[in-house]
């Protein structure tokens, strides 16, 4: 469906980069008018945006005046987008102040508001800049996490803008759940993990599962396209990384549980998405387990701690706890006993075997939950069935308190 997109471009380094965002739009078939700031223009010129948009570049509120630039971008926009969101840029969304064309258009709008910073760590993570996202996220604008890498010279750090492809999967999703959906998860704190643990044999092998990643990967982006501050714990995955998110990488069960145990303090919805390996050896061999023609090796396995019965023990009351389960035989039975055994609000139930859920694009699942409820989910994209979960979650999140943190 073609949409009508305002890309916002702050006035920084990486405003670059918001010409392959833009590519990405108009070759999705949508229009989309580009709104630089005065400094954007210093980094790539109006006939550049106005090439590759086909549409007159809007850059100050006096050309075309009868046509009310500054109110009628906003009233006609179906999603604005900004990128890079500079920190003079955010301090003005969140004052409502209005000099210039774009922050007019951000007054006016009233569809989904996106926005990507980009600047300096510790612009970042100044107390002002925490606290204007704060306010923004508050009010349902979705201001996703910047990454992590090389910034301007020789800095690296927080604060570089995400790569576009995952910014256009951002503003993709928030499109698809309708052009005035809320982000009904704003200010909200959602931790997911995802992949599959590895328990090291020897320095070669390992004991591990045929989790992707893709089912929990698809959780943390339209969880960032709701509107939520979302951490993503990932193990062992070969997938690109969301936009929007703090990525935190785990090999082995023991570092999945320490990462969750510690991200879960605070966070308003853990989703347990990865597939730990239940054994693991119950010691490692320092040098490669040599094949000789005597017996192959016995190997003696302990069990692994539960992550999720653990999380279930010690979560607040206001807390959602959503576990999986990959099952073969009985599925919905056997999700119903481990929705008992780990004390979670719901269960997705999945029934696995050849080609079905690992490492494919699309999932069927039943959702069961703590109050009795049953929801069959026919095959259809992953994200469209991490959306449909989402849609269990937040009624039980009503009346809770938001955990309005942007770092």
């Amino acid at each position: 469906m073609s949409a009508e997109i305002v890309l916002g471009v702050g006035g920084g380094i990486a405003a670059y980069k918001a010409c392959e965002l833009l590519r990405l739009f108009t070759e999705s078939g949508h229009r989309v008018r580009v709104v630089p700031t005065a400094s954007a223009l210093r980094f790539v010129g109006a006939p550049t945006w106005a090439a590759l948009s086909g549409q007159p570049v809007a850059d100050d509120v006096w050309s075309g005046v009868h046509e009310v630039p500054h109110v009628r971008l906003g009233q006609r926009a179906d999603l604005v987008v900004v990128a890079p969101a500079t920190a003079d840029l955010l301090a003005k969304a969140a004052h409502g102040l209005a000099d210039d064309l774009l922050t007019n258009t951000l007054l006016t709008a009233r569809c989904p508001v996106l926005l990507a910073p980009a600047m300096h760590t510790e612009m970042w993570e100044h107390p002002a800049t925490v606290a204007n996202v704060a306010t923004l996220r508050s009010r349902g604008v979705r201001v996703i996490e910047p990454a992590v890498g090389r910034l301007t010279g020789a800095d690296t750090g927080k604060g570089r803008l995400p790569d576009p492809a995952e910014i256009f999967a951002v503003a993709r999703r928030a499109l698809a759940r309708g052009l005035h959906a809320p982000a009904d998860l704003a200010g909200r704190h959602v931790v997911v993990t995802a992949g599959g643990t590895r328990e090291p044999l020897d320095p070669v092998r390992f004991l591990g599962n045929r989790s992707s990643g893709k089912q929990g990967y698809a959780f943390a982006r339209t969880a960032v396209a709701r509107g939520a501050r979302v951490t993503l714990i990932s193990a062992n995955v070969s997938l690109p990384d969301p936009a929007g998110l703090d990525l935190v990488r785990v090999g082995t069960t023991a570092e999945l549980r320490t990462a969750t145990l510690a991200a879960a303090d605070g966070a308003d919805v853990v989703v347990m998405a990865a597939a730990p390996a239940d054994f693991r050896p119950a010691s490692y061999a320092p040098a490669k387990i040599k094949k000789s023609d005597a017996e192959p090796p016995t190997i003696d396995l302990v069990t692994n701690p539960d992550i999720a019965a653990e999380l279930g023990q010690r979560r607040r009351p206001d807390q959602v706890l959503v576990v999986f389960a990959a099952e073969t035989g009985d599925a919905e039975a056997n999700g119903r006993a481990k929705l008992a055994r780990k004390r979670a609000d719901l269960i997705v139930v999945n029934e696995v075997g050849p080609d079905k859920v690992f490492g494919a694009e699309t999932n069927a699942a039943t959702v069961i939950g703590a109050d009795g409820s049953v929801q069959v989910m026919p095959e259809q994209s992953k994200e469209d069935l991490a959306d449909g979960v989402w849609d269990f979650v937040v009624p039980r999140l009503a009346g809770t308190a938001r955990s309005v943190t942007p770092t």
